[in-house]
């Protein structure tokens, strides 16, 4: 085994054959604009016929001192990577915008909706993190801080000495609300996203709002009530469903939950396009018609929306704009620009057939 380790190939076995120094191998990888055409060429083709594969990584970044990635947090598990649309579309954007040669993206999985272990994040090799949509309590965060590393923050929570992007939840949900109310809807229920990382699903009370962890869900909230205020609509009367996730079998129970109350809403407003997609589906189990019976509301306008029967009527949210937005500022921090200002993208309103003028 050592005797093997000894005939492996270096950088200097190349450099050797070649007849060139060992820094002119390595720009050969690191720095291929420093060198001509010709000449790495022929350094990658004689790396190849020695068995050399390239630089080892572990050693680069001992010698740079950089670990040459981005670590991304879910809130959580790997799965609602790939389950949850808006999140899909968000994290293919920003992979685009950091992987590069230079840089590659490390996932960092959630545990119970509370983000990665601090351990995990004490150990990770990554030169900056972009947190996504985290409870203001993680103890990630925490973990973020005693290793002084860059953050950039996505959605939620605000973080002292970070860069952030986000969307406009409230003026979105605003939106939704006085969409529904210039209809003429006055029976309004709400299926909203988690308020902290402990939610097991069910109405909500108004001090399981007052002790809420979760920024997003609280604007879009506040957005949703400010509307239908300004209609003569009291926040008392507006039944609000909490889904302790992003699925649709989850809008689907909230808003099983919704249509069994008396007098029944006519008009529900789902903090996602996956909630509103399973309240769809439990009006049509309950006979309901959508939207003769009850207007639904989504927020984010995920491909899924516009294929929905009805279409979605929903608050869209420029999803790969924010992916983008956030490697860029994960790149700039890391070449020393400060994190600046909340970056806040703007919201509109998408008006198709799952909403109707109240009957």
């Amino acid at each position: 085994m050592t005797q093997d380790r000894e005939r492996r190939p270096t950088l200097d076995t190349v450099a050797q054959h070649v007849g060139v120094s060992r820094a002119t191998v390595s720009n050969a990888y690191n720095r291929p604009d420093q060198l001509s055409t010709a000449l790495r060429e022929r350094i990658i083709a004689t790396a190849k016929q020695l068995g050399y594969a390239g630089p080892d990584p572990v050693a680069r970044s001992l010698a740079t001192k950089q670990a040459g990635s981005v670590a991304f947090m879910l809130c959580d598990g790997l799965s609602s990577a790939f389950s949850d649309p808006a999140l899909s579309i968000m994290l293919d954007a920003l992979s685009s915008t950091v992987d590069s040669g230079e840089r590659s993206l490390l996932l960092l999985p959630g545990l119970s909706g509370d983000g990665p272990r601090a351990r995990s994040v004490m150990r990770a090799q990554t030169d900056i993190v972009v947190a996504y949509s985290l409870p203001d309590n993680a103890p990630a965060l925490e973990a973020v801080q005693a290793r002084d590393l860059p953050l950039v923050v996505v959605d939620q929570p605000a973080v002292p000495r970070s860069a952030r992007v986000r969307v406009d939840d409230k003026g979105g949900a605003y939106l939704a609300a006085k969409h529904v109310a210039e209809l003429g809807h006055r029976r309004v229920g709400i299926v909203g996203l988690g308020l902290s990382a402990d939610g097991v699903g069910g109405p909500v009370s108004r001090q399981r709002i007052e002790d809420a962890h979760f920024e997003v869900t609280l604007d879009r909230l506040a957005g949703y009530l400010k509307a239908l205020g300004e209609q003569g609509i009291v926040a008392e009367s507006v039944p609000f469903w909490e889904a302790p996730g992003n699925a649709r079998e989850m809008g689907r129970e909230g808003a099983r939950w919704l249509f069994g109350l008396e007098p029944r809403p006519t008009a529900v407003l789902c903090m996602s396009d996956e909630l509103a997609l399973g309240a769809i589906r439990a009006a049509n189990e309950l006979g309901l018609s959508v939207p003769g019976e009850v207007s639904i509301v989504g927020f984010d306008d995920t491909p899924a929306a516009s294929w929905a029967d009805p279409p979605l009527t929903t608050v869209r949210q420029d999803l790969v704009a924010k992916g983008r937005q956030a490697g860029e500022l994960a790149l700039r921090m890391l070449d020393g620009a400060r994190p600046g200002r909340q970056v806040t993208l703007e919201v509109d309103l998408q008006v198709r057939g799952s909403t109707a003028a109240a009957v």
